[in-house]
């Protein structure tokens, strides 16, 4: 058995991972069906051990998901022809996902304690003013630099098809009030849907907003470029955003913008398009305001958003309680050093090649009592609800 160490972000905190050895006979263990080795999952970090955990429904759809940041790995959907492909992007072992300094990334995972941006890491509950870590342009972001993708939750495989993920986040955890106790739930459908379930209860006034942080590539080609992706989002308007990411608080029309995918359509289609929000973007990192939520209650019956690949025939539609979604074009990856790096199925990956759709309170939420509330009492209960289902066309 051997001993890594990997820092985390900002904070100077440290994790211990101990790594079994693997022997010739143990390489040649059986592979899920993505190709995930789950002896690479296997480990212990914290004190805490670390798994890979497969769910197969009837219709031999799979979904990998490791129990550190509780994140979704593989998800093995089929194509117009039927053949199974992998539609989101990661690495193929935990070392990597755990080395926050060299590799760290969100892929997958179940964000928190508050996913997505609080201006100057700063809110107020009451009289007092919470301070969070500030880890991105003065931001705090996903919970600050050792957020909820970078913990370990205690797995229980209920059957083949779910697996509920606990975790007790301390009063403090990153300066946040109140220990919360959360869980994530994935279940795959029949119908060929991963459907997430995010809960949470805590013992004091604070903030909780989850999201799911998948990468999706339909094309079955992460090594290219994925904006000829077609994207919808079932919105009327968005929160523009300054250039550092920060939405200024208005709330606009998308009509005659790029912001409009009213009509799916290519994404590098709008891309194109001389806008200010794309180029402080370079792409998309905004929120649009859904459509499906209506009267402080969203409807998760309705299509929230959708991706489809003319390439394989793959659609996704996205299904939320949430008021908002965060759509990302991975604008960052593949450059500034992100394109050395080795991916799942030893690739490397190129700038932009994938989209994530992370349902969510709106960014810097708990600073504009006018929108949606991210606030969580005693005695209330956090739910929010994420289904990606995948079908052909």
């Amino acid at each position: 058995m051997k001993a890594l160490k990997a820092s985390l972000f900002g904070l100077g905190a440290s994790m211990a991972l101990a790594f079994c050895a693997c022997s010739g006979s143990q390489e040649a263990a059986n592979l899920t069906v993505s190709g995930l080795n789950p002896e690479k999952f296997d480990t212990v970090i914290n004190e805490k051990p670390v798994k890979l955990y497969t769910l197969v429904n009837e219709n031999g759809v799979e979904a990998c998901i490791t129990n550190f940041g509780a994140r979704l790995v593989s998800l093995m959907v089929p194509d117009r022809d039927g053949k199974l492909t992998d539609v989101v992007l990661g690495y193929d072992n935990i070392a990597q996902y755990a080395d926050a300094e060299n590799f760290g990334s969100d892929f997958g995972a179940s964000i928190g304690r508050y996913a997505n941006r609080i201006k100057n890491g700063q809110f107020c509950i009451g009289d007092s003013t919470i301070q969070l870590p500030q880890n991105n342009f003065g931001h705090c972001l996903h919970g600050g630099p050792t957020g909820w993708q970078y913990q370990i939750f205690d797995a229980e495989q209920i059957d083949s098809t779910t697996l509920k993920l606990t975790l007790v986040s301390p009063d403090g955890d990153n300066n946040f009030p109140g220990e919360v106790k959360a869980t994530v739930t994935y279940t795959l459908t029949s119908d060929n849907a991963i459907d997430i379930k995010m809960e949470a209860e805590t013992d004091q006034p604070t903030i909780v907003n989850m999201t799911n942080h998948s990468y999706f590539n339909l094309n079955g080609d992460p090594t290219q470029p994925a904006m000829d992706m077609e994207l919808y989002i079932n919105a009327d308007k968005f929160t523009p955003a300054d250039s550092t990411f920060m939405p200024t608080g208005e709330i606009c029309e998308v009509a005659g913008t790029p912001m409009d995918f009213r009509t799916a359509h290519a994404i590098q289609d709008s891309l194109r398009m001389d806008f200010e929000q794309v180029k402080f973007g370079n792409g998309f990192d905004h929120n649009w305001i859904l459509n499906t939520y209506k009267d402080g209650k969203g409807d998760d019956t309705q299509v929230a958003a959708s991706l489809y690949s003319p390439k394989t025939g793959i659609l996704l539609e996205a299904f939320t309680n949430e008021p908002g979604m965060q759509v990302y074009t991975g604008n960052f990856q593949g450059i500034n050093g992100e394109q050395d790096k080795v991916r799942k199925g030893g690739v490397k990956y190129p700038q932009r090649p994938s989209v994530c759709l992370e349902s969510q309170k709106y960014p810097n939420s708990p600073n504009h009592p006018e929108w949606p509330s991210p606030f969580l009492n005693p005695g209330e209960k956090y739910y929010s609800h994420l289904v990606f289902k995948f079908s052909v066309k």
